[in-house]
């Protein structure tokens, strides 16, 4: 069974929901259809003349890409220019294209965590915060019987995260009151008659992105016809969501020993270092493609280091007189999330009874030659 375009696409907002995105970033779908089967996805860092080429040659139906092919508002389509031959090509074939960008950075498990990974770069928070994930309270009261199976289903949907403790709940003994009335189909109890149940009242923190998931998983859990639960707004915070990522080295390195660090895990010829070769690096943050002109974030976090792309001459001068060392990888470092991309959602398909295929691009989209 191959899945339809619209699902591929709920699976990757899993993955990078569209809220945590910049404001006015190109996002979402930018070119074709989602209403169709799709019997290839190919995930590409940019789309180009040559991805192009290779999505037709897979029989691709859909590009997840991580830069926008339609950035500025179109005033015209025109198909002899290069760009408009892409467009045209990408029509023809019937091949949608479908970008994930600020949102695949700044989501846990996104494009900054790869790159913090393969780095070794650990315990990790943002550089620059963008959000705050909204929380809310959740009280149900269950009965005694089922109170363990509702607790489970609760928390294993998600709910009760406190930082970095998990599984946090308070669950209280008691008793409620309730009245059957004439059609209704109680779990205990007659009709017309006053009940006393032995209850347990159960609360818990649920996160604004899952609370449609842990509410099914509770109604699905509990025995009651009329389940009796309260959800509450609370104005405590939950885990920032930002761009970039910040943390300690799993060991120290001098800056030169990270440069070649970077290039192997990154799979890059060439690195641009700023800063004395011989300074030991302890702590280190990350951002994929542009991130320049966030170092002084990352030296107010206590970084020793910024890896980033596209640093311009006067950002590392900058840089350096203030004490932080820099080590640009180019923007198309960001070649990562190809594979990472490609494997996360292919197991999602799979594990989905889905056919479609997943495919990582081999076309190396870098413009520039290194000498």
């Amino acid at each position: 069974m191959l899945a339809k375009g619209q699902t591929v696409i709920q699976y990757m907002e899993q993955l990078a929901p569209k809220h945590v995105a910049e404001p006015e970033d190109r996002i979402g779908l930018q070119l074709g259809t989602l209403q169709k089967e799709i019997r290839t996805v190919l995930v590409a860092l940019d789309v180009n003349d040559e991805v192009v080429d290779e999505a037709i040659r897979l029989e691709a139906d859909l590009i997840i890409a991580h830069h926008a092919i339609i950035y500025r508002p179109l005033k015209q389509l025109q198909t002899d220019t290069p760009m408009g031959k892409v467009y045209e090509k990408l029509i023809k074939h019937d091949i949608a294209v479908y970008v994930s960008h600020t949102n695949l950075d700044v989501t846990e498990g996104g494009m900054n965590d790869w790159m913090s990974e393969a780095l070794g770069i650990e315990n990790t928070s943002p550089i620059h915060d963008l959000h705050n994930e909204q929380l809310s309270k959740l009280v149900v009261f269950v009965p005694k019987s089922h109170h363990e199976e509702v607790l489970n289903a609760v928390l294993g949907a998600g709910a009760g995260w406190i930082g970095n403790y998990s599984h946090c709940s308070f669950n209280i003994e008691g008793f409620g009151t309730f009245v059957p009335r004439e059609g209704s189909n109680p779990y205990q109890g007659k009709a017309g008659r006053m009940e006393r149940a032995e209850e347990v009242r159960i609360e818990t923190i649920v996160p604004h992105t899952i609370r449609n998931k842990v509410i099914q998983a509770m109604l699905k859990a509990h025995p009651y016809e009329e389940v009796a639960y309260d959800l509450y707004a609370m104005d405590l915070k939950g885990r920032s969501l930002g761009l970039g990522r910040v943390g300690k080295l799993k060991e120290p390195l001098t800056l030169a020993e990270m440069a070649e660090v970077v290039k192997e895990k990154l799979d890059v010829p060439h690195v641009r270092v700023v800063g004395d070769l011989n300074r030991t690096l302890r702590k280190a943050a990350v951002i994929g493609g542009s991130g320049g002109r966030f170092y002084p974030q990352a030296l107010f976090r206590g970084a020793d280091v910024l890896v980033t792309g596209d640093i311009d001459y006067h950002t590392a001068q900058d840089a350096l007189a203030a004490g932080l060392t820099l080590i640009d990888p180019g923007h198309n470092a960001e070649k990562i999330m190809k594979g990472k991309v490609a494997e996360w959602m292919q197991q999602k398909l799979q594990e989905n009874k889905y056919d479609t295929k997943v495919v990582a691009s081999s076309v190396n989209t870098e413009p520039f030659q290194f000498m």
